[in-house]
């Protein structure tokens, strides 16, 4: 029995001595266990007026997680749609072109100053023909002609109007018009989408990080509303030592050791920098070039690796160069 017991203690203490030598042999990248983070920011500088989740609280994707004040948005949607109604009646106006008693109108005023035209044009020969004989004074004659040369004028104004409607829009008000309503409805469109996001919704299952602001209070247009955690799969990040770096490529499996967990987790290397971290590049002595660190994320697709937290250190025990 005490030989058992012996020969189990000193295979404990060669396994520990040879875990001892390999770990000797290796090299340690450090770093911690991360989640992909979202912030969710705010559409507009409008006040919150509900925030159905806490710090902590797990949410589903398209989940509501804060919704802000749309008062505001709304009157400036009414706004806007009443000015796209307003250019669209303009361009069926422009389209349709006159409408035939605008037409009747028109000859009719066309007739109206021609004769009164006419009419002035003889009074004036009349009163040339006085004057000479002394019947009458040259200021009624004078008066005459103004109110002949004035009425010729109203004339050429009334056919202008005329042949205007009867030419129809020209294609570059058409023109015009159309690019007016389109961006009248472009303004729309964004205000809508705008109101609709005033509603904020959770991007992926996650987890809320934190909280920001408060139900009361107005965020600036840009500020993050709501921080969370993405669920699913955690992801190692850290460090590589320059050594190392040339030995790993993308793809490659890592043993990944977490604080507070016995087993090591299989991991997949899915990026490492191509920069160092921390240190610039140049100016560095063969010996210094040793402190450069790369920065790598490993993804931890075993089930096991689910529910661990962000934040924990871990430990990547890789070959030493040669």
């Amino acid at each position: 029995m005490l030989q058992s017991a012996l020969r189990a203690s000193l295979a404990c203490a060669v396994a520990i001595l040879l875990a001892a030598c390999a770990r000797e042999h290796r090299v340690p990248a450090v770093g911690t266990i991360e989640r992909h983070r979202f912030e969710i920011a705010a559409p507009a500088a409008e006040q919150i007026v509900a925030m159905p989740v806490r710090e902590g609280q797990v949410v589903k994707q398209g989940e509501v997680v804060a919704e802000l004040d749309g008062g505001s948005l709304a009157a400036n949607r009414a706004s806007v749609a009443a000015q796209a109604s307003q250019l669209r009646h303009r361009l069926d106006e422009l389209t349709h072109g006159a409408r035939s008693g605008e037409i009747t109108q028109a000859r009719a005023q066309v007739a109206a100053a021609t004769a009164l035209r006419d009419q002035s044009a003889k009074e004036y020969q009349r009163l040339a023909e006085l004057v000479g004989r002394g019947l009458v004074a040259q200021a009624q004659v004078d008066q005459q002609l103004q109110l002949r040369d004035s009425s010729a004028a109203a004339l050429r104004s009334a056919q202008a109007g005329l042949d205007l409607l009867l030419q129809g829009t020209r294609s570059e008000q058409l023109e015009q018009a159309r690019a007016a309503l389109s961006s009248a409805d472009s303004l729309l469109q964004q205000q809508d989408v705008l109101v609709g996001r005033l509603k904020l919704v959770a991007p992926v299952d996650g987890v809320i990080e934190a909280l920001p602001y408060r139900v009361g209070e107005r965020p600036v247009s840009g500020a993050p509303v709501v921080i969370m955690l993405a669920g699913g799969m955690p992801y190692a990040r850290v460090y590589i030592p320059e050594p190392q770096r040339v030995s790993l490529h993308a793809g490659d499996s890592l043993q990944v050791r977490v604080d507070g967990v016995k087993q090591p987790f299989t991991g997949t290397l899915r990026y490492i920098a191509a920069e160092a971290s921390f240190t610039p590049y140049f100016a560095l002595t063969q010996r210094d070039r040793s402190r450069l660190a790369f920065l790598a994320e490993i993804d931890l697709p075993e089930p096991a690796a689910r529910d661990l937290p962000a934040g924990v250190p871990v430990e990547v025990l890789l070959d030493r160069a040669p």
